[in-house]
């Protein structure tokens, strides 16, 4: 199998303007025969749903909550990108896109990041029509802040609640085309299998939540909007029912997976606290312009932060990399953080935190500038942990935060199925190794808004789409299969529960693919996983009844998935024997610990074919072509 990218020809500058008009249309008149199925109600999804419901598509929308306002973009906190240059400090386009790029560890394709530069200015202005509380300056303007791995501010917030503001604005956008007919809802539905007919991506097999029902739809594409796959690890910060079998799923379909093994360490995540917690809570990354970092300059030292004299503290950021400070990439702070904990000045009860400090915010600014900026942030973490962050420091860690890598996709956002597309962190097309803070909502909406409603009319009126209807021998096939796997799982009746087993290979996962990796360790995680999946089909129990409201079946058709994917995740840590971003091997780094890329042997996009369970995938290579920002070793020093 050939990869194209269908990347335009011409400068780079061009090549997004030249595509939009290259691409073929379809009439307003004719937009109502097409049905398109769109699968997830995130920034990008219903961004998606609200942009083609208003160019007069017919558009089915699928979200497991019982509403699109649960979407996991909602927990989202600290910003969105866009190359504005509001403060006058220095950004444009091109600066975006690099800062992207490099920030990527040299790992995305030019022309993706470039395109997602190019039309950041536009989400604003689109958000800010719809009504987006966006904070302003004493004049009115439009404020921003600084994120990490860029050295002026471009981030444009709401408070702490950036992502709950921007998906209330693409929710109300949707539910206008609701109300005019031309999207329609289905909420508490799981996308369980991908329908393909005839070759091309034509429908979805999905269970109703409360019924238990299995229900076909079809359309003449599908779109994937579902998030990543950080929760394979057990513990991270994304919500709980988020989950990779929708991606899975379409994997198994023929979709390409493409660069599993590079998962997002977040660095300020409140601290794991016990075996009871289910998922871990993120401290945005927006604290980090005010907050400083340090722990102590000696090993073992377990006086209170207050205690510290100011001599004996060390602000290992600032210290290390002078020129960013405690705003260097995710990845950098994360590996520096787990780097002082094992050293032993690590704080906490467990050892295995940091301190994230506003004292001296709090003395320059006063209490009620932080309160403004950090508020909800600050009550979220009181809450939590019962310490007020205003007195003492927080404790913070590094925790699984998002996925870079997902199905492959072409420029047009088309995975290697024809008309199956994919939207937001579903994807793996813009952030390379590492992604940069707040450009995460930025990719979503550039997805929905602006990309989708260009190439998804080009693929339509390209023809070859007969009508299909869920009595196609596909849908049975597919509708067959999901009911096959369900009645395996109900049949097992073993001792063990899905969180369980889901625990064990989340603990499996951390201590061989987290943030340090080595070749020994993916060795035993990839001896150690078919056991988990084996156990799994021997020994789980999922009590309740198939047509009923059943979270335990739910549940445990998703952690089956996880035991599937999470190979692949270990089976790609492994051959990428380089380190670059997220991807930390420990036989691949400087003299003074930083990741070393070998970009003679894997300046690529490793994209896998599903062969089948325990079967060794097949690696299809994606060259990576940098014409425009010549890679370098990464420097934030």
């Amino acid at each position: 199998m050939k990869l194209e990218s269908n990347i335009p020809s011409g400068p780079i500058q061009e090549k997004w303007d030249r595509r939009r008009f290259e691409n073929k249309l379809v009439n307003p008149a004719n937009r109502r025969k097409y049905t398109v199925i769109i699968v997830g109600t995130g920034l990008a999804g219903a961004s998606a749903a609200a942009s083609l419901g208003e160019l007069g598509f017919n558009v089915l929308s699928f979200c497991i909550q019982d509403t699109p306002r649960r979407a996991h973009s909602i927990a989202a906190q600290g910003g969105i990108n866009a190359a504005k240059n509001y403060r006058n400090d220095g950004d444009s386009i091109w600066r975006l896109f690099y800062d992207t790029v490099k920030g990527g560890d040299y790992r995305a394709r030019e022309a993706n990041v470039y395109r997602l530069a190019q039309v950041s200015v536009d989400i604003i202005d689109q958000c800010v029509a719809q009504g987006v509380p966006f904070a302003r300056e004493y004049g009115g303007l439009l404020d921003n802040r600084s994120f990490g791995g860029a050295q002026l501010s471009r981030t444009f917030y709401a408070r702490g609640q950036t992502g709950q503001q921007l998906l209330l604005g693409a929710y109300q956008s949707m539910m206008r085309q609701v109300e005019l007919g031309t999207v329609k809802l289905f909420p508490n539905r799981e996308m369980l299998d991908l329908v393909v007919a005839d070759g091309k991506a034509r429908g979805i097999i999905c269970r109703n939540l409360v019924t238990g029902e299995l229900e076909r739809y079809a359309g003449h594409a599908v779109l994937l909007a579902t998030g990543g796959y950080a929760n394979a690890y057990y513990l991270s910060t994304m919500a709980v029912n988020s989950n990779v079998t929708a991606a899975w799923r379409a994997h198994r379909r023929g979709a390409l997976f493409a660069n599993p093994c590079f998962t997002q360490i977040h660095p300020t995540c409140i601290p794991v606290s016990g075996d009871h917690q289910s998922k871990l809570t993120l401290m945005s990354e927006s604290l980090r312009n005010d907050g400083r970092v340090w722990v102590p300059k000696n090993p073992r030292d377990t006086r209170a932060p207050g205690q510290i004299p100011e001599s004996e503290r060390d602000y290992y950021l600032e210290r290390r990399y002078p020129s960013f400070g405690n705003l260097v990439p995710r990845d950098v702070a994360s590996r520096a953080a787990k780097g002082v904990c094992d050293e032993g000045r690590g704080v906490g009860e467990s050892g295995r935190a940091v301190y994230l400090d506003f004292s001296e915010a709090i003395q320059r600014l006063g209490r009620e500038t932080i309160a403004m900026r950090y508020g909800n942030l600050f009550d979220m973490y009181k809450k939590i942990t019962d310490e007020d962050p205003y007195q003492v420091p927080m404790r913070i860690y590094p925790a699984v935060h998002y996925a870079m890598g997902g199905l492959w996709v072409d420029y047009d956002m088309m995975s290697t199925i024809p008309g199956l597309f994919v939207l937001g962190e579903a994807n793996f097309s813009d952030h390379g190794a590492n992604r940069l803070g707040a450009s995460a909502l930025m990719q979503g909406l550039a997805d929905g808004y602006f990309v989708i409603p260009v190439t998804l009319p080009h693929y339509l009126a390209s023809g070859g789409l007969p009508p299909v209807s869920t009595d196609h021998d596909a849908f049975k096939e597919a509708a067959d299969s999901v009911q096959k796997r369900i009645d395996a799982l109900l049949a097992v009746k073993g001792s063990k529960t899905p969180r369980q087993l889901h625990r064990e290979l989340g603990a499996v996962l951390w201590d061989h693919v987290g943030m340090g990796r080595h070749d020994a360790g993916l060795r035993q995680a990839l001896a150690r996983i078919p056991q988990l999946r084996h156990e799994f089909w021997q020994n789980v129990s999922v009590p309740g009844a198939e047509r009923d409201l059943n979270r335990n079946l739910e549940y445990a058709g998703r952690v089956a998935d996880y035991l599937e994917f999470a190979e692949l995740l270990a089976t790609d840590a492994r051959h990428r024997t380089e380190s670059c971003g997220g991807h930390f091997r420990e036989e691949s780094q400087t003299p003074d610990n930083e990741a070393m890329r070998d970009d003679a042997n894997f300046s690529y996009v490793a994209a896998w074919e599903f062969t089948g369970v325990g079967k060794t995938p097949t690696l299809h290579k994606e060259p990576l072509e940098f014409e425009y920002v010549k890679p370098a070793q990464r420097s934030y020093k």
